[in-house]
């Protein structure tokens, strides 16, 4: 009969322990989830900055490239264009051998410092650029927007709610915003050349 006396207080405070160990390894885990969902949304924001950057970086780059290509061409062209003028405007067989070779010389000289025409193919390549990296920017704002979805549902879930009342601060896991857009950004910007 002795040993019944004990055996049950020792069974209820095993109980209880166990339970509270239980409790703390839920609470704890959906603390944890919290932090890990918390970090990625930071993480996903980070790479939104870091495509902001990218396009900040890149295209006045890619723009002054492009710009100074077609004006070189343009210079070539003129030059080129003069020269045959000067071919139409010529009286004696003398002028015009003149002029021819003043052509040649314009062309070898423009294709030795240029040998392609590109400027086609460098708009194009710019344009790539362009449509490239807003579609990354779009990918990680769809990320980010994602990944504070999935924190919010975690933090607002009630009994995940409940948790992370009484294990973390009142303002520790507050509800994240997605990604806005600002104001006049549905308008698309320009490209000037």
């Amino acid at each position: 009969m002795t040993q019944k006396k004990w055996f049950l207080p020792v069974v209820i405070i095993a109980a209880i322990l166990f339970l509270g160990l239980i409790y703390v390894s839920w609470g704890g885990g959906i603390y944890d989830k919290a932090v890990s969902y918390e970090e990625e949304v930071d993480n996903q924001w980070a790479n939104v900055q870091t495509s902001y950057q990218r396009r900040a970086d890149l295209i006045p780059n890619l723009v002054a490239t492009v710009k100074g290509a077609a004006e070189n061409e343009g210079k070539i062209l003129r030059e080129v264009t003069q020269a045959r003028a000067g071919i139409v405007n010529a009286k004696t067989p003398e002028e015009i051998e003149l002029m021819g070779k003043k052509i040649n010389t314009a062309i070898n000289l423009a294709f030795e410092a240029y040998p392609q025409i590109r400027s086609t193919q460098n708009f194009a390549d710019l344009q790539a650029q362009l449509e490239g990296t807003e579609n990354r920017i779009a990918v990680a704002r769809r990320n980010y927007n994602k990944a504070v979805r999935n924190y919010n549902n975690h933090i607002r879930g009630f009994f995940r709610k409940m948790a992370l009342k009484q294990f973390a601060d009142e303002e520790e896991f507050t509800k994240k915003s997605m990604f806005q857009s600002s104001k006049g950004a549905e308008n698309a910007p320009s490209v000037q050349f």
